[in-house]
Parts: structure tokens; C-alpha cells; sequence
């Protein structure tokens, strides 16, 4: 970032900064009507913004100077606890207002995370047709392309000419979710192709639409998972996305600001397992005490009763390394190596498998290139460590016990770890993967209590065979 975008930025910043300062102004001194007026040439999104910042007692009345349609917006961007306590304060035809304004796929994402006795007033106000379009979509599988998508879409027919859907378009966009794609359906709502205002604009006005239409059109099915979605959009750079049922009519379509909050959230859902930890709804901000206890002590559980094979294994050949008393002190040394060596290829290989660069048939090639560079790896460490051993703490820290003998079997016992850490941190995601369970499962804590375990058996069995213990 040059000089001149650093000063854009920072510009950017103070005007946003000092427009909340002149907000806050014009509320402290009841001047409504030119707050009304400034909040309704900003942005939605930092129009809601500002009103989360302002006291609970003033922000509802600050909501209701605004239009209709612009709290429409406005609502649609606000946090949970915000919308609930927009609506706590709506008589229940203010609130209707505001649910025939939304969009469905909006006002759908609200009713899943409202409570119970909120979500009943809201479906109370609601017209039964609204009612009803929501009811259907809530009743699409969790996750899937039905549960994110929106009926709010421009339909045309391919017998139509560039005239005619100009029309079409003026008529019925002004509620519609997108209006540069438009969707071209038979009489049976059949999905035919797509068109492009871009591709109107430049045809002549008597051209007509089948002759427009683009007929290779990339779609999802309703009950498509929605992570399947977004690699759609990222693959073929989409701005919109059909979305038809089992008889291949169109219902609705999903658009890149859904996809992307969905593209949030299996990214954060794959951190929280990638860090042992239950995926929770909430954000870390509005989630309770007990709830996060809740997501994080089973796989704490798991992974502390697991570490009992370590310990057992300690115990076991205890006597054995009391001989060599120096090997002890090894230990962490090599079970943070093996536990990191694997961490680097799961974390690789997760991701690759989430972009789709990566599929379990692909299983032989991932673990001969892991091979490959966990022997370089493995070889780089061994050395360097067995330099480190000899001159740090052999010569420099005088201690005697740190023989070449022993220098060799820690260095060696290295090379296994790495090569065994790297094979199995990238084995674990594509099995995962290939038997249907989410391959983050298979991160960092589960593969370092395996490299654990096993880096003990591979570190004595070297300790046997070099120093015969």
C-alpha cells in the first residue's frame, strides 16, 4: 500500500469517525430531522452501526425516523440482540412493515436465531403469504442451498424481446434481490438459461431473448449443501446462483453477499475443529459461559484421557531410560516435532480439500509428496539437531551424558517422527473426508496425541537398537 492509499484509508476513517460524532450530536440535541435526514443518504450497514452504539433506551426511537424501506435495510444488518430488542419495542404492525420490506432469505436467517417467543409475534405479523414463503424455507435442510436462498429474483421468457423485458424489468426489479442477472423460465417455471442486463443493453430492442440467453447454466438444488454452493461461486466467479428443485423448476436463487457470510461460517466452523472445539451458532461474543464450556471440555476430555497411552508407555520403559538418564530430557523435544511436523501437512491438505484442489482419490499422490518432503524435513532436523546436541549441550553446557551414541539416536529418532507425523497428519483429513466426516476434525490436537503416542515407541525403539538399552 503506497503513501496515497495509506491517506485514503486514514481519510476514510476520520470521516466515518467524525459523521458518528455528528450523529451523536444532532441526537444530544434533538435536532430529528436532520438526523433523519443524514441517516438516510448513509449506507445501511453503518447506519446500523451507529444505532448499536447508542443507548438501549434511545435506540428505538432513533430506528422509527427512518423510512420503511430503509429500516428495512437497516434491520437486516443488525446483530441478534439488536433485532430482538428492535422488535420488543414495534407494535405489531410497525413490525409487519418491516418483515414485508425484508428479503425472504434475510428475514429467514432472523427467524433462525431469534428465541422461540419472538420468532411466534414476528410470524403473527406477518401477511400469510409471507408466512408461508418463510415456513418453506425453514422447513429446507440446515446448511443447504434452499435454507440460504432468496425468491426475490427478475424472471423472464426466452419468447420475449429486449424491449418488452426492459419493461418486465422496470416493473418488478425495484423489489428484487439483483436485477443485472435475469433468469429465463418456460411456462412450467423450467430454468432455460440466463441473460445479463450487459447482454440487453447491447442488443437491439427488437432482438429477442432465446437468441440472448446463455443455455449452459451453472445451478445448485435445493437440497445442495451450501459449502458445495460457494465452491461454485468460486470457481466460476459468480454474481448470482439458480436454485431449482427435483422437477428442475426455479425457486430461487443465492447471491454472492449470502454466499459470503456462508464462506465466513464454514471457515470459522472449521477453526473451532481444527482447535478441538465444538462448532457453535453464536459468535465468541454473545455465547454464554456454560455454552462455551459445553463446546470445549468433551474434546478436552478426549484428548487428556487419550494422552493416558503416553504415560502408560513412560511408565513401561521407565527403568529402561533411567539407564540413560540424558534421553528423558529429549522427550518434549521430539513430541513438539512430531506434533508440529503433522500439524504443517493436515493444516495443508484440510485446506487443499476445502478448496477442492484435493480429493480422496488422490489419497497416494498427497502421501508420496508428503513422503518426499517430510525425509527432507526430517533429515534437515535430524542433522541440525545432532550438531545442536554435540556442540550446545555436550561441549558448550558440559554435560558428559550427551555421547555421540546419544546424539545419534535422538537425531535419528527425529528423522521417523517427522517422516511418520507428515505421512498420517496428511492420511487423517482424506480418510476423514472420504468417510463423510468434516476432514478439520482430523487437526492438530488429535494428530499431536497420535504422533505423541507413537514418536515415544519410534524414540525408545531407536534408544534399543542404537544404545541397547
Amino acid at each position: 500500500m503506497d503513501e496515497n492509499e495509506v491517506r485514503e484509508a486514514v481519510d476514510y476513517d476520520a470521516l466515518q469517525e467524525q459523521r458518528t460524532d455528528e450523529l451523536t450530536e444532532l441526537l444530544d440535541s434533538r435536532n430529528m430531522r436532520t438526523l433523519k435526514r443524514r441517516m438516510e443518504e448513509m449506507n445501511e450497514f453503518d447506519v446500523a452501526e451507529f444505532l448499536s452504539e447508542i443507548p438501549d433506551n434511545r435506540m428505538p426511537m432513533v430506528f422509527r425516523l427512518l423510512s420503511k424501506e430503509t429500516a428495512a435495510d437497516v434491520f437486516a444488518n443488525f446483530d441478534t440482540p439488536d433485532q430482538e430488542r428492535i422488535i420488543n419495542s414495534m407494535t405489531d404492525s410497525e413490525l409487519a412493515g418491516i418483515i414485508e420490506e425484508m428479503f425472504v432469505d434475510d428475514a429467514v436467517d432472523m427467524m433462525e436465531e431469534l428465541p422461540a417467543n419472538v420468532v411466534k409475534r414476528v410470524m403473527r405479523a406477518a401477511t400469510p403469504q409471507t408466512r408461508a414463503l418463510i415456513n418453506q424455507y425453514l422447513h429446507y435442510p440446515e446448511d443447504s442451498a434452499g435454507s440460504i436462498m432468496t425468491s426475490e429474483f427478475v424472471d423472464l421468457k426466452k419468447y420475449m424481446s429486449v424491449r418488452e423485458s426492459f419493461a418486465r424489468i422496470r416493473r418488478i426489479g425495484e423489489d428484487k434481490e439483483t436485477i443485472y442477472i435475469c433468469f429465463v423460465i418456460s411456462a412450467h417455471r423450467k430454468l432455460e438459461g440466463i441473460v445479463t442486463v450487459k447482454d440487453l443493453l447491447l442488443a437491439d430492442d427488437d432482438d429477442i431473448i432465446e437468441n440472448l440467453m446463455d443455455r449452459n447454466v451453472i445451478f445448485a438444488t435445493t437440497t445442495e449443501d451450501q459449502e458445495s454452493v460457494s465452491e461454485k461461486f468460486s470457481d466460476y466467479d459468480l454474481m448470482a446462483l439458480p436454485v431449482v428443485d427435483t422437477e428442475g423448476r426455479l425457486v430461487g436463487i443465492v447471491t454472492v453477499d449470502d454466499i459470503i457470510d456462508v464462506m465466513e461460517q464454514e471457515t470459522t466452523e472449521d477453526f473451532e475443529l481444527m482447535a478441538a472445539m465444538t462448532p457453535s451458532d453464536k459468535p465468541y461474543s454473545r455465547s454464554g459461559i456454560l455454552e462455551i464450556w459445553k463446546n470445549r471440555i468433551p474434546w478436552l476430555m478426549f484428548l487428556m484421557l487419550s494422552a493416558t497411552f503416553t504415560s502408560m508407555i513412560l511408565t513401561h520403559f521407565e527403568s529402561r531410560l533411567a539407564v540413560h538418564a540424558a534421553l528423558i530430557a529429549f522427550i518434549p523435544t521430539l513430541m513438539g516435532t512430531g506434533g508440529n511436523s503433522g500439524a504443517q501437512s493436515s493444516t495443508a491438505v484440510i485446506r487443499s480439500l476445502s478448496l477442492g484442489d484435493s480429493e480422496p482419490k488422490d489419497a497416494m499422490k498427497v502421501m508420496w509428496k508428503e513422503l518426499r518432503v517430510a525425509f527432507l524435513c526430517g533429515l534437515t532436523l535430524a542433522c541440525v539437531n545432532f550438531v545442536k546436541m554435540l556442540i550446545l549441550d555436550g561441549w558448550i553446557m558440559h554435560n558428559d551424558a550427551i555421547t555421540v551414541s546419544v546424539a545419534l539416536t535422538v537425531s535419528s529418532a527425529i528423522l521417523f517422527i517427522v517422516i511418520f507425523a507428515k505421512v498420517v497428519g496428511s492420511m487423517l483429513p482424506i480418510g476423514a473426508e472420504k468417510i463423510g466426516v468434516d476432514p478439520a476434525v482430523m487437526a492438530n490436537p488429535l494428530i499431536s496425541t497420535v504422533t505423541d503416542t507413537v514418536s515415544l515407541l519410534i524414540y525408545i525403539f531407536m534408544a534399543k537398537l542404537i544404545l541397547r538399552i
